[in-house]
């Protein structure tokens, strides 16, 4: 019943309401990705020029500026509400321990950043006669650090894009094991650490000028590209010369790549099977979630209008004129789901009045006729067995008696016996 009331409210209220807020959303990315991912690399002509400006002020006004208003509502009402979430020695807000609100909030911080290192600003004074150039003496230092916050920016973008997701609830049950699974990568990065800094401390100690393995820093980055297979094969073939460095390699590989990355598919596999009995259950919890946080926006005519589609106020129909009660959903399914061979709705002929007397029901005092019988059996039982348990007591005590008796009259017959010799 929980399922179908949230897919009903899913698919005819909310469902609208949450794709209106998202599809402005994805617009944004669209308009975003235009200008950092297409236009910055086109050829620089006054037209392109124009266009990447004005994609950038869309982006800064109209997306970077709903964000930062709609976190300041949402850090004051927290605060003013007092549900604040103590971080270490600080308070946070508490929307901000969804990781929703704070990706959203990262992905406010990096287009500020942006906006403070533009590179056409930077240009404004000297553009060398190119208007809205972002490639001049004055954005030299500032380019670079731009584009690692536009490339930020850009994956917490696709970040809270997984929210589609609740979309269809196969792709939300994938997302949710992803999100489950990552824990075990983890724990595979840490260990595949440990032996990184184990083996390049190690490999440094050796007597060595492999230029490679030079010191720890450089050792740790090409250890790194064993496990991954980003390690060139002729470098295999330089460490030949060094039969100490090229033994350490080899205990490294069979430590990590053969050991390690079996065990994290072994965990996988386990925790997968573990979590997908349950997943589609936790993607209509998901999709629930979504449905009550989207219905504070639901329009009140767009959810009178829902609640007047239901006809909660007329009677349903059981079968092909047979009219039932109000106040039901009628849900149609095959026949053959659930056949069953007797009528579970009685039915009584004559007025239907409140005021009328209730029809008596055929065989309407067996139930307590039929508890009587079962107690007279249960009574039965228990008496049978306290008399087989009696019976069964006295029996043995008369056996015990009669052998004390037949061992007496041996004895005695024995010792007649005896006599009589003598």
């Amino acid at each position: 019943v929980i399922c179908m009331v949230t897919d009903m409210v899913w698919s005819r209220v909310a469902f609208r309401t949450f794709l209106y807020g998202k599809a402005w959303f994805v617009f944004t990315l669209f308009v975003f990705i235009i200008a950092q991912s297409i236009l910055g690399h086109a050829t620089s002509t006054p037209e392109v020029r124009i266009a990447m400006l004005s994609s950038r002020l869309f982006i800064y006004v109209c997306s970077m500026g709903q964000m930062m208003f709609s976190h300041t509502r949402n850090i004051l009402r927290d605060c003013r509400r007092g549900n604040l979430i103590k971080f270490g020695r600080c308070k946070i807000p508490e929307y901000l321990c969804q990781w929703q609100g704070f990706a959203s909030l990262l992905l406010a911080v990096f287009l500020m950043v942006m906006l403070c290192m533009e590179p056409v600003l930077h240009c404004m004074q000297d553009n060398e006669g190119r208007l809205f150039t972002g490639k001049c003496a004055n954005s030299e230092g500032v380019r670079y650090p731009y584009s690692i916050a536009s490339a930020a920016a850009m994956l917490m973008y696709f970040l809270l894009l997984i929210d589609l997701s609740v979309f269809s609830t196969r792709v939300s049950a994938f997302v949710l094991i992803c999100t489950r699974v990552v824990s075990e990568v983890a724990l595979f990065l840490f260990g595949l650490t440990f032996f990184v800094l184990a083996f390049a401390c190690a490999v440094s100690a050796l007597e060595q000028d492999n230029p490679d393995f030079s010191d720890i820093p450089n050792s740790a980055l090409q250890l790194y590209k064993i496990t991954l297979g980003m390690f060139s094969g002729s470098n295999f073939d330089i460490m030949m010369d060094y039969p100490a460095l090229m033994v350490a390699i080899f205990a490294y590989v069979v430590t990590t790549v053969i050991f390690m990355l079996n065990l994290l598919i072994a965990q996988l596999n386990c925790s997968y099977q573990s979590t997908y009995q349950d997943m589609l259950g936790f993607a209509r919890l998901n999709r629930g979630k979504i449905v009550t946080e989207t219905m504070p926006s639901v329009a009140k005519w767009r959810w009178q209008k829902f609640v007047r589609s239901l006809r909660l106020d007329e009677r349903v129909e059981f079968g092909e004129g047979d009219i039932g009660l109000s106040g039901g959903i009628q849900v149609w399914e095959p026949a053959s789901a659930n056949i069953t061979t007797v009528d579970m709705i009685r039915r009584f002929g004559g007025s239907t009045s409140p005021a009328a007397q209730w029809p008596e029901e055929e065989n309407a005092g067996d139930d307590e006729e039929d508890r009587f019988d079962r107690m007279e059996k249960l009574i039965e039982k228990a008496m049978k067995r306290m008399s087989s348990g009696s019976g069964s007591g006295r029996k043995g005590g008369g056996g015990s008696s009669t052998g004390q008796g037949s061992t007496s009259g041996l004895e005695e017959s024995g010792g007649g016996s005896v006599h009589d010799s003598e």
